[in-house]
């Protein structure tokens, strides 16, 4: 889980998040991250353990606006089930997920890691 949260910490301080919210969920979730040295920082994780990672960071709950959520309408007090229901309501199975998350690729790229394609 620390691969995990490096990646999304240096996302997020490069502010690559802003508007490829649903993407970096789709890359998180579904492809394998290293960094370019080939060290494996990922394989992919759950939606639990992807929702425990953003609250633990404290992600903005205002992100999820980007994929038409209104974040008072998620769980309010329980910030892992609040990221786990913003998950669910991305579609990050969808191919517009798809085609974000390969917008995000380049980017991250010039931060130094490597993400793997979508499997088919």
């Amino acid at each position: 889980m620390d691969g995990v949260r490096e990646f999304l910490d240096a996302v997020r301080h490069h502010q690559l998040v802003e508007g490829h919210f649903r993407g970096l969920l789709h890359l998180v979730i579904g492809r394998t991250i290293s960094r370019r040295d080939g060290i494996v920082l990922s394989r992919g994780v759950t939606w639990r353990q992807l929702a425990e990672v953003l609250k633990l960071l404290r992600w903005d709950r205002d992100l999820v606006r980007e994929f038409g959520l209104n974040p008072d309408d998620l769980p309010p007090r329980d910030r892992q089930r609040f990221w786990y229901s913003a998950i669910a309501g991305a579609r990050i199975d969808m191919n517009e997920a798809r085609a974000e998350a390969d917008k995000l690729v380049p980017l991250v790229a010039k931060l130094g890691y490597v993400v793997s394609q979508a499997s088919a």
